[in-house]
């Protein structure tokens, strides 16, 4: 059992990354569904929280069935990450997770996500400055370093540790790299072999399948595994991995039933969270990866990125299903 303040989860958990745009409640619930043990918002703006942005405060909807779920700020200043701590322990998720590892231009600038890695001092008065204005376990997200000459994941891990902080998830490239090249786990194992680190360590990036998820697990010895791009279409990827690591056996490929099942329901819940227009709206980019592969169905995937309204998308699901119900993939 890995315990993470009061929160318990099996051996070997697997968690869905915060991912923008992505890790929405509808979503959420898909993974959860489909073998989820512990799920993170997508990142909030500490800015936009104690502004009252509407973006940022919709963000912190989390439901019960989610749990146990996290909600992930991230942020340059001190004051700003304090007010946003009490902000989001007012809406009591399980824990407040920082995102000191996001590489993306417009974050970077604004000295937070992965910039924050430069320096390690601020870094950990941000983490104090949550800390204090919350009652609930904070984890960390972060990466090993800024670059390939200043990687400084294992000083990140231990100073991390040393101020309360009860979980590490690292992503296996450094701000540089972006989301290029291969993800090297060995720094990550030897985060996880130091004797003074204590508190899990989740390995993060390139895990694809179920295979690379029990190799990855038995060669770098991590607590757990954090998924994100691989779960984008494919949120069956939890339980097959659990599956395979118990059995050595795998599970048969999603049926079509199986992919029409989700998207549909990815489309309901959407349109029960946010009202029906906004909810067919942001489901149209999730259909090409939950139908990917399949021919002749240009036609289907059109249909489905222009009809406007619940029924007459619930009839092209309908249409699909008798399409394709000799579909079978390999």
């Amino acid at each position: 059992m890995i315990k993470i303040g009061n929160i318990e989860l099996p051996d070997f958990p697997l968690l869905l990354a915060p991912m923008e745009d992505v890790s929405d409640p509808p979503f959420r619930r898909l993974c959860k569904t489909h073998g989820a043990d512990l799920m993170f918002s997508e990142f909030i703006s500490s800015e936009g929280l104690i502004r009252d942005a509407i973006k940022s405060r919709m963000k912190l909807d989390i439901f019960d069935y989610e749990r146990p779920v996290g909600i992930q700020i991230f942020g340059g200043d001190e004051e700003a990450m304090a007010m946003s701590s009490k902000i989001v322990s007012a809406v009591n998720p399980d824990l407040i997770d920082i995102n000191f590892g996001c590489p993306v231009k417009k974050v970077v600038c604004k000295g937070a996500g992965a910039a924050v890695l430069k320096d390690v001092d601020l870094m950990v008065r941000l983490t104090k400055a949550v800390i204090k204005g919350t009652d609930l376990p904070v984890t960390v997200k972060t990466r090993l370093g800024w670059d390939d000459n200043s990687i400084n994941i294992d000083e990140v891990a231990e100073r991390l540790q040393d101020i309360g902080v009860q979980a590490l998830s690292i992503h296996g490239r450094t701000r540089a790299q972006l989301y290029k090249g291969e993800a090297d786990w060995s720094h990550i194992a030897r985060v996880k072999n130091n004797p003074r680190i204590t508190m899990p360590i989740f390995g993060n990036g390139d895990i694809d399948s179920v295979e690379k998820a029990i190799e990855y697990k038995e060669r770098y010895g991590v607590d757990g595994i954090m998924i994100g791009r691989a779960a984008i279409g494919y949120p069956w990827i939890f339980n097959e991995i659990k599956h395979y690591a118990k059995t050595g056996e795998k599970f048969p490929v999603p049926t079509m039933h199986d992919r029409i099942d989700a998207a549909r329901n990815h489309l309901t819940w959407a349109m029960e969270w946010k009202g029906e227009w906004t909810g067919i709206a942001e489901t149209r980019r999730h259909y090409t990866n939950y139908f990917k592969g399949i021919s002749h169905f240009k036609e289907y995937r059109q249909k489905l990125v222009t009809l406007d309204n619940a029924a007459d998308l619930m009839k092209a699901f309908d249409e699909i299903s008798t399409a394709f119900a000799d579909y079978s993939f390999v």
